[in-house]
């Protein structure tokens, strides 16, 4: 496959995978409804046609088919409605052909071969068309008294490019503007655009949501391949009856992504002069200059697909740019001579503070929204809730959030695994929901919160919970017990459900078959630096949370020093530091180092002890104690010094050290100091929980 056709392809899977999402959020909310309003049938209607063109393009049949056939459907619901007790069976119907394509798209994906035998389903939509169609009960109408849409129905074979190509030469560009169409506008596409083609039927489908009767040229744009040339070379030309149908829909031709200039041509009786006035200022639209009577000559694309690798290698030399800015700052001939200090510094304060703005640029181009990954888990509560017949609704908090994209990637399947585990294992049956006194309705809640240091991402459900003596008696039948049953806390007893060949057969219904597959959700979490912890209640449901670090790359980090071993404690963990004495020190009922400050006592963890480091800083008075916080706890950590701040690229441990559950002494990863040592960076929350 050669480099365009490739990039045309990665164009059709994104966008038609964006439409797909879009198309289950729209038939989801109809169908709680219970009705489909004008604007769904409307953008139904225009998915459909989209994919449907964009497909016939591609030639990838199967999928042309069946998103005709669909598009041909909402054509006639638009037209003529659709009697409320077809509904149920209209929503089965485009439920059934949103998964069709999204299994055909899937083999492209995975370049595998379409399915080639969709007669059947074809049929039944066919068969759904001519039944709403009835006039009366058992008259129906011939298939020829159907409307179909206006455009052209596209081929069951897509026209070969090359045979397409001879076609267009012989349809030159009309010499004059429609008479019956006075008003005029000329669109230009960005030269990155490719298939420029169904860039202009995406645009007369959004002009027709707001103006009908237009007419436009070249005419073949769904169907015949090499319109594309004509469209790059004379622009693609749209006509209007009316001035005021024209001035309707110039903001849509502003605001369409893909458009670079457009050419307004609206004197009646002048269009062949008009005409010819913007040949000549087409030459120069390129440069931005504005054409023929018209506010809008030119017209900036601003927004752009990018490849994420190249965001991947830009983060890594923004990584690398942070690191050398260390290095060039804390060098020690930098540092001497009186004269030199001044500017020095002043320099250095400058470099700081650019490669901080520009750190936070590269990640604000990084960050999507989580409610992509959240409105997918839709469909699946509503898919399984039919199958299970159980009632069940799923509610969204902080979908606006924004996460790193490889974060998001990496996150959507454990949160679709958790979803699936909490209809399937979670929430009761219709029968035993009754016998509790619960709402009959089951509620499943995600939700995902930016605290600053870390997102936290939660999947809720209010079932049955997890019993936590069967997960224990299951894990010391297996072997997993290390120490005394009454010594496990219970966040460590629910930790065995995250373990890998953990499995929940055989175990008392309140969570059977909760923990199949939950080494992986941990597994893919871990990917992304983050950490997976479950709490569960009987009777009241459970919660699995994920905490993720905010930022793969780079963190602002406080560097501590315990006898030779640097420590890096993220800033957003520190609360404050101070120096204690000996008469602060209190113990509490386990005979435990607490200390209290502001009137309230926490705990203290010393470095040198959990890591069994040599020091000679051992008394409490001569090092220094510095108090850090996390959502769920506040403590105290005794070091020997503050080395001072700095930011830090995070390296992630290598993979085989995960062995050694190193994560869990308290160590999420290292960074590279300007000297060229290594930092360890410390987990607050992993540093306490397990010491």
């Amino acid at each position: 496959m050669d480099n365009n056709m490739e990039s045309m392809l990665e164009v059709y899977l994104f966008e038609a995978n964006d439409l797909l999402e879009h198309l289950d959020e729209i038939l989801i909310n109809c169908e709680k409804a219970n009705a489909f309003d004008t604007d769904s049938i409307n953008e139904i209607f225009r998915i459909m046609h989209t994919i449907k063109g964009s497909s016939a393009m591609m030639q990838f049949n199967s999928l042309m088919t069946i998103s005709h056939k669909a598009e041909d459907l909402f054509y006639y619901v638009r037209e003529n409605g659709i009697d409320e007790k077809y509904n149920a069976e209209l929503f089965e119907l485009m439920f059934r052909s949103s998964d069709f394509i999204k299994d055909e798209i899937s083999k492209v994906e995975n370049n595998e071969p379409l399915t080639t035998d969709i007669g059947t389903f074809e049929q039944e939509i066919n068969d759904f068309l001519k039944k709403i169609s009835q006039k009366e009960p058992g008259h129906a109408e011939t298939q020829s008294q159907i409307p179909v849409p206006e455009q052209p129905a596209v081929p069951s074979k897509a026209i070969p490019v090359k045979e397409a190509s001879k076609q267009i030469q012989a349809s030159a560009a009309p010499a004059q503007a429609d008479p019956d169409y006075p008003y005029s506008v000329r669109v230009f596409f960005d030269e990155e655009t490719e298939m420029e083609n169904l860039r202009a039927v995406i645009l007369v489908n959004a002009i027709r949501d707001i103006y009908q009767d237009i007419r436009y040229f070249p005419q073949d744009i769904e169907t015949n391949p090499a319109s594309a040339e004509e469209i790059i070379r004379n622009g693609f030309l749209i006509s209007f009856k009316e001035q005021q149908g024209l001035a309707s829909v110039l903001k849509i031709i502003e605001n369409f992504v893909y458009t670079k200039n457009y050419t307004v041509l609206d004197k009646p009786g002048n269009a062949s002069r008009a005409e010819s006035a913007e040949k000549t200022a087409s030459g120069n639209s390129a440069a931005g200059q504005e054409t023929q009577g018209t506010n809008h000559g030119s017209v900036k694309q601003n927004l752009i697909n990018v490849n994420l690798s190249r965001l991947d290698n830009l983060m890594d030399l923004m990584g690398e740019i942070v690191i050398t800015e260390s290095m060039v700052t804390t060098t020690p001939s930098a540092q001497s001579g009186a004269g030199v200090d001044n500017n020095f510094n002043k320099a250095s304060r400058q470099l700081r503070k650019l490669t901080d703005e520009l750190q936070e640029v590269v990640m604000s181009i990084r960050m999507v929204p989580i409610s992509g990954v959240f409105q997918k888990m839709n469909r699946i509560v509503r898919d399984m809730s039919k199958k299970l017949d159980k009632d069940v609704q799923l509610v969204m908090v902080g979908e606006d959030t924004e996460v790193d994209k490889t974060i998001i990637d990496n996150i959507g399947d454990p949160i679709m695994h958790l979803v699936r585990n909490a209809m399937d294992h979670g929430i009761e049956t219709k029968e035993e929901r009754a016998q509790t006194n619960k709402s009959p309705r089951g509620t499943i809640t995600l939700s995902a919160q930016n605290t600053g240091g870390e997102i936290l991402i939660s999947v809720q459900d209010d079932g049955k919970g997890i019993d936590k003596k069967s997960v224990l008696e299951k894990a010391k039948r297996q072997g997993l017990l290390k120490k005394p049953e009454k010594e496990y806390s219970t966040r460590e007893i629910y930790n065995f459900l995250l373990m890998p060949g953990f499995s929940t057969n055989d175990v008392v219904t309140e969570y059977s078959g909760r923990g199949v597959g939950m080494d992986v959700v941990k597994k893919n979490v871990e990917k992304v630096g983050g950490d997976v912890s479950l709490i569960s209640e009987v009777g009241k449901g459970t919660k699995i949370l994920f905490k993720i670090p905010l930022t793969l790359a780079i963190v602002n980090g406080m560097k501590i020093s315990v006898g030779e071993t640097v420590f890096t404690i993220p800033i957003n963990n520190i609360r404050q530091s101070f120096k204690v004495d000996q008469s602060s020190l209190h113990y509490d009922t386990d005979m435990n180092e607490i200390i209290m400050v502001r009137n309230q006592y926490y705990p203290v963890l010393r470095l040198y002890k959990i890591f069994g480091i040599e020091t000679e800083i051992t008394d409490i008075g001569s090092g220094i104690v510095i108090l850090v916080e996390t959502h769920e706890k506040a403590y105290c950590i005794f070091a020997d010094a503050l080395l001072g701040e700095q930011q830090v690229v995070v390296k992630s441990l290598p993979i085989y050290l995960n062995q050694y559950n190193v994560k869990e002494t308290g160590i999420t990863g290292c960074a590279i100091l300007g000297d060229g040592s290594i930092s360890l960076i410390l987990d607050i929350l992993n540093l306490y929980n397990n010491h």
